[in-house]
């Protein structure tokens, strides 16, 4: 999938203290003042445009990366040109610890990200003795584990309403990390994005959502949908 080519820009006079709302979500979250300052200084703070690549399929995994603001889409390319979404990533996600020395997906900015960016080497220099650090990476690792299973479930045998309803739901319980409960959910992501992560087409998931506001489970809003009905809508998200 090509990327649109945008400037990548080196956030200048970032500092986390003030600067990063989602410090506490984050890698670096466990660290003491002191700890963090020295990890501070491995850190580039940059910033990508729409639709730029953070890093692709098969390259050099050299970086890793923390993100800090916007959302990225993950995604790997089937043989025939489709692409399988296999996720999406929110503000303290940590992206890039390939299990070898290529990354096995690519991601890419929905609508720009900030990112606190790191070389592999000085990272895992740093993380290794630190069992802070090695703890935190593991619930990383767990709760990747656990959204990976979520799809596989995801992509089963289930009605369009029901993928929608769960993927919907999902998105909504990731967000209330960041955002607090809310009975409005915002969709950064298109409706492609959407049916690439659900393993249907367009049309189906652009006809599952009128169906689903005709059945006044949700109203279309701008950027998101509200849920109107939370039990039922659950209740369809679980079937």
């Amino acid at each position: 999938m090509p990327h649109l080519a945008y400037p990548t820009t080196t956030c200048e006079g970032f500092r986390c203290e003030t600067h990063c709302a989602v410090r506490g979500l984050a890698i670096c979250g466990e660290l003491g003042p002191a700890e963090h300052e020295e990890f501070e200084r491995l850190a580039q703070h940059v910033r990508y445009g729409p639709k730029e690549a953070l890093f692709s399929e098969d390259e050099v995994a050299d970086s890793v990366y923390s993100l800090i603001e916007g959302i990225a889409r993950l995604y790997k390319l089937l043989p025939d040109g489709r692409r399988q979404i296999i996720g999406f990533a929110l503000p303290g996600d940590f992206l890039g610890m390939a299990p070898g020395n290529r990354y096995s997906f690519s991601a890419d900015s929905i609508g720009g990200v900030t990112v606190c960016k790191f070389f592999r080497g000085p990272f895992l220099r740093f993380i290794e003795n630190r069992p802070q650090m090695l703890l935190r990476m593991n619930d990383f690792a767990t709760r990747e584990l656990s959204l990976a299973q979520d799809q596989m479930l995801l992509l089963g045998r289930r009605s369009a309403e029901e993928k929608v309803a769960a993927f919907l739901v999902g998105w909504r319980e990731r967000l209330a990390r960041l955002e607090g409960v809310t009975k409005t959910v915002s969709l950064p992501m298109g409706r492609q994005d959407i049916a690439d992560f659900l393993g249907l087409t367009i049309e189906t998931v652009s006809r599952t959502f009128t169906k689903l506001e005709r059945e006044k489970l949700i109203v279309i809003v701008p950027d998101g949908v509200r849920v109107l009905d939370p039990k039922r809508f659950d209740a369809l998200a679980a079937a």
